[in-house]
């Protein structure tokens, strides 16, 4: 940069740029011009992906598909004293496990790559030095001490900080000289007072005058990365980025943006500012709030559907808000033009269900029940191990009934290792006395349901089992038919709740009811 800059004096304009007025846009999305609609997602790698950046992702990938463009995720990581060790690697994971994997990323490659902005270094490079061949670019020897002064005070006199702008108007001798005693400075971009207006696809138009509150911003810092005005601009333009999707806290920021495009002669993508994502009261989403992190809800067995499906339920730009929408029906019903500029409000108390919805989907699938059976087969083993009596219940043909006779009472795969239904995993231990302290005729009841399974011609269905047990307290005087049921329930899981007895009967199987009702004559 030092020798940049030398070779800039013998040609030093320290004059802005001449201020071309950026030609207003049509009302449109853009996607009619013939030009490859391509889009990005452009995390810094600071922290693992969460509900946040799963939206934006999400909003850019539906947008993408659409209109047969390209998905890119970029890595901005320039500021690499607030680089996260995995952050990278988890955050192009959990778009892969979401299902919206990206079409170029730093994995995939690409025709635009590198996709990490900390090896794209001399296209920063270049556009700076075109900057301050034109003037619209200048070196700042402003030490950090200084800038911290002048924060300090503007914050002591209730302003808001800003920089004076005091090397602006240096002229060429004076910058030699500073380049003697500094010769890595920081770069400064000149803002102009007459900041273009634009029209923003969510926002409609817009206008930020930033020159008159804020100063000229820095583009290139003294360790030669630059920051994310410049790095952003000079990315998108290079990647060919059609349409910028991202979080309306950038919507002030496009001014600047704007204005570097202008003195570089580049034609700026359309852009769309989406809405933020709040949680349920109002306050924003923090990645200090540990379970709104994707790996968290992937590892608690919530499904990647029910996550898309509840960022977009609770914001805007699809048809209604109904429940239980798969990825390609987002990408159908998704309209840009439809979302608004109110917060969207976040409320994961409604998760389970969403979670609810998408599994008992997944279950009446026959291929996608094949792959529930394989993780349930994992869960059940990791949950009981050793404790398993009888390893039969491992059988994917007993996994399959499970979860076709649960599907819409569990929310999670997850829910099927817990306690309530560990019977169905592991027998019971069921003391007669137990037993006897519901009913004294725990023998006879035993025999009855003994004699029901043994009869010929008897199918094990629900609705055949429930006729028959309503049959079964008849004749038992001083017995109710809610404590036969009960001990049944009992004498079969160990549990005061649970399913129907009907379906439990069906669940576990003829052998092994026979099996734990002649526990119970035996003990």
């Amino acid at each position: 940069m030092a020798a940049l800059l030398k070779r800039l004096l013998q040609h030093w304009r320290p004059l802005a740029a001449s201020g071309r007025p950026v030609g207003r846009r049509e009302a449109s999305l853009g996607t009619d011009t013939g030009v490859a609609v391509r889009v990005r997602f452009a995390p810094s790698p600071t922290g693992f992906l969460h509900l946040g950046g799963l939206r934006t992702a999400l909003y850019n990938y539906i947008f993408a598909k659409k209109y047969q463009g390209s998905f890119i995720l970029r890595l901005e990581d320039t500021d690499q004293t607030r680089f996260v060790p995995g952050a990278a690697e988890n955050i192009e994971d959990m778009l892969e496990w979401a299902g919206i994997p990206p079409d170029e990323s730093p994995r995939r490659g690409g025709p635009a790559g590198p996709y990490q902005q900390s090896q794209r270094l001399e296209l920063y490079a270049q556009a700076t030095e075109a900057l301050l061949k034109t003037g619209a670019a200048y070196p700042c020897f402003c030490s950090p001490q200084r800038l911290e002064l002048l924060k300090k005070e503007a914050l002591r006199n209730h302003q808001t900080p800003r920089y004076d702008n005091r090397c602006r108007n240096l002229n060429q001798e004076q910058v030699a000289q500073k380049l003697a005693k500094d010769p890595k400075p920081s770069i400064r971009f000149r803002l102009e007072e007459a900041a273009p207006a634009f029209q923003d696809l969510v926002y409609g138009w817009n206008r930020h005058d930033v020159a008159s509150v804020e100063g000229d911003p820095v583009i290139m810092k003294s360790d030669g990365f630059p920051t994310y005005h410049l790095a952003c601009v000079v990315d998108d333009h290079h990647m060919g980025i059609s349409h910028v999707l991202r979080g309306s806290e950038w919507l002030i920021s496009t001014a600047k943006h704007l204005l570097l495009y202008q003195a570089l002669g580049w034609q700026p993508p359309h852009f769309a500012h989406l809405p933020l994502l709040l949680n349920r009261d109002g306050s924003k989403l923090s990645k200090r709030q540990g379970d709104i992190f994707l790996e968290h809800f992937a590892a608690d067995g919530f499904l990647p559907d029910s996550l898309l499906d509840i960022v977009t339920n609770c914001g805007s730009g699809f048809a209604g808000n109904q429940m239980g929408r798969t990825l390609p029906e987002l990408i159908t019903q998704f309209d840009l033009t439809q979302i608004t500029c109110h917060s969207a409000l976040l409320d994961l108390e409604k998760l389970p269900e969403f979670n609810r919805l998408h599994l008992q989907r997944l279950v009446s699938s026959e291929s996608q029940r094949c792959l529930l059976v394989g993780k349930l087969q994992a869960l059940v083993e990791e949950a009981f191990g050793s404790q398993l009596q009888n390893r039969d219940v491992l059988n994917p043909a007993y996994m399959e009934r499970i979860l076709l006779l649960r599907q819409g009472h569990i929310c999670r795969l997850q829910d099927l290792v817990s306690p309530v239904y560990s019977y169905l995993w592991t027998r019971p231990a069921v003391g007669r006395v137990q037993l006897e302290a519901i009913s004294e005729k725990v023998d006879v009841i035993a025999k009855r349901v003994l004699g029901l399974l043994e009869r010929s011609g008897m199918t094990l269905t629900q609705d055949a089992l429930s006729g028959e047990l309503k049959k079964l307290s008849e004749g038992l005087e001083g017995t109710k038919h809610s404590n036969v049921m009960k001990l049944l329930r009992v004498a079969l899981s160990g549990q005061q709740q649970g399913p129907p007895i009907a379906e439990m009967m069906v669940s576990l199987g003829p052998k092994e009811v026979k099996e734990r009702i002649q526990k119970v004559l035996s003990s």
